[in-house]
């Protein structure tokens, strides 16, 4: 694991304090020299302002008044990191920006995998056997699903069939879908952003499921550096809340103990699922005719002069409001297309936990991710992408795969390894049930990129089961849920697809929602 700190604020700590009396001041912007009280000639001035300095400071913080954090970010460049670490704490909140190296589109090399540390030796040795059988089993997969893919792929592509591109291209796809055997241990370098508020929170809550070890390791050491660089900000940082005074721990050892996870729970969640990959479980009522209202009350205008199915084509038909077919993302800032936030949906899903830490990177439509540890028992529960069942060979050895891993898992416990330990065995493809919310205008903009057919297939399919049923719901607002090109086509932008050569070659925005299909 390595971590440097490759971007900070200029003086973040002088720079809060100054955004606070900022807040207060009846001269002016106070700047972080003012705050600092360098501009004071006078020595024991300066002292003084340096306590009052950090007074304020402790006094706010203390009192919860934290937006003068948010303005100083730091950056940092992570190696070694698992993909674990990554779902579970670095994008399990919505306030960071993350750039990770993808197992779509890289192929994994049997020694990117994080090995827990404090593993007796006898669960050592099964983990690490157990890691170089997953490499290998990814391996064999890529070779024998690339003809499969490449079937798919020049029947839509048929020019590219001798061509370098081609082979690239469904190298890629079969990559894709081999990457479901390898760990979630599997190591990671990404970027990753936050501001100083949430700094502070890694540090408070670092001690949680499911990764704990490996949270504390890394928050240490981004605390360390930031710390090297502003001294001054170590009065703010808090000590972590121990693991057994979450509220998660409690529940844990309340409900279970020693004892294994719920068996009857899955059976449960897939019952009301009932053959979905998402179901749509709760939503506004109301939600056309609440959002036909404030479209009119942005407008200043009356129901007679505007009904409802007008009001909406205002807002969600990119015919009407061509900003739907920008690149940029711009609803927030639009006074029609902020009215997209009253209606809201719920969802119940089940996806893989390589799609779902696609799919977290949503941030505005947030989920209630579970504890591994609690859904995970000793009974096999995995996704299966759906090229595998082209060929039984290859499906008989991704099961045996699977099977061998919860096996292995539980044969390290056996010999002394922790729960967390044994879980960096899990596959990329163990189940993910979750629920997920979010207004009509995050969910617009989700859709618009997971519609794509270039989009995780797990997480293209979630978003067309969600499309489905919101438009039958409400069928004024659904009928505008739609990928990039469809937006695109429908506000007049060319070139339709947005993605260039990556073009996936279905003209889908000639497509109705019910003829969408997908092979790769």
């Amino acid at each position: 694991m390595k971590v440097t700190l490759v971007n900070i604020f200029n003086r973040p700590f002088d720079n809060a304090v100054a955004a606070a009396r900022t807040c207060y001041s009846g001269s002016g912007l106070v700047t972080p020299e003012q705050a600092a009280g360098e501009h004071l000639a006078d020595a024991e001035k300066r002292r003084a302002a340096h306590a009052r300095k950090h007074n304020l400071a402790k006094s706010i913080f203390e009192a919860g008044h934290h937006t003068t954090l948010q303005h100083a970010h730091v950056q940092f460049a992570l190696e070694g990191v698992s993909r674990q670490f990554i779902w579970s704490f670095l994008h399990s909140h919505p306030f960071y920006n993350s750039e990770q190296v993808s197992q779509r589109y890289v192929s994994v090399s049997p020694d990117e995998v994080v090995v827990p540390e404090g593993l007796p030796p006898a669960a050592r040795d099964i983990y690490l056997q157990s890691v170089a059988r997953q490499m290998a089993d990814y391996q064999w997969l890529v070779e024998v699903l690339t003809p499969l893919a490449g079937e798919a792929y020049f029947k839509l592509f048929p020019a590219r069939r001798d061509k370098k591109r081609g082979a690239v291209d469904v190298q890629k796809k079969a990559q894709e879908i081999a990457r479901y055997v390898l760990p979630v241990g599997t190591s990671a370098f990404l970027y990753h952003t936050i501001s100083l508020l949430t700094l502070l929170r890694y540090r408070r809550g670092a001690d949680h499921f499911d990764t704990p070890a490996e949270q504390r390791r890394v928050v240490d050491e981004m605390v360390r550096q930031v710390l090297a660089t502003d001294p001054e900000l170590g009065g703010l940082i808090e000590d972590p809340l121990p693991l057994e005074e979450t509220p998660e721990y409690r529940w844990m050892e309340r409900m279970w103990g020693e004892a294994e996870p719920d068996e009857s729970f899955a059976e449960h969640f897939e019952q009301r699922l009932d053959g979905c990959v998402s179901r749509l479980v709760d939503w506004s009522a109301n939600a056309e005719a609440t959002l036909a209202d404030a479209v009119r009350q942005v407008l200043g205008i009356s129901p007679d002069r505007l009904d409802d199915a007008a009001a909406i084509a205002a807002v969600l038909d990119p015919k009407e409001n061509p900003w739907l077919g920008e690149t940029l993302n711009l609803k927030s800032h639009g006074k029609l297309s902020r009215a997209l936030v009253h209606p809201h949906y719920t969802f119940i899903k089940r996806i893989s936990h390589t799609a779902d830490s696609q799919d977290q990177r949503h941030r505005m439509t947030p989920a209630s991710r579970p504890i591994l540890a609690a859904q995970v028992n000793g009974q096999p529960d995995y996704v299966t992408p759906p090229l595998l069942s082209l060929d039984d060979a290859v499906l008989r050895r991704y099961e045996e795969s699977m099977h061998r891993t919860w096996d292995d898992m539980a044969r390290m416990q056996q010999a002394g390894a922790s729960t967390e330990a044994a879980h960096y065995l899990l596959p990329n493809a163990v189940s993910i049930r979750f629920t997920e919310s979010g207004d009509l205008s995050a969910l617009h903009h989700k859709m618009a990129m997971r519609l794509c057919y270039n989009a995780q297939e797990e997480i293209w399919q979630a978003s067309l089961d969600e499309a489905e049923q919101i438009r039958a719901i409400h069928p004024q607002i659904g009928r505008w849920l739609l990928p990039p090109c469809g937006l695109r086509d429908r506000a007049g932008v060319r070139p339709v697809c947005p993605e260039g050569d990556r073009y996936c070659g279905v003209k889908v925005w000639r497509l109705d929602l019910s003829d969408y299909v997908r092979t790769i």
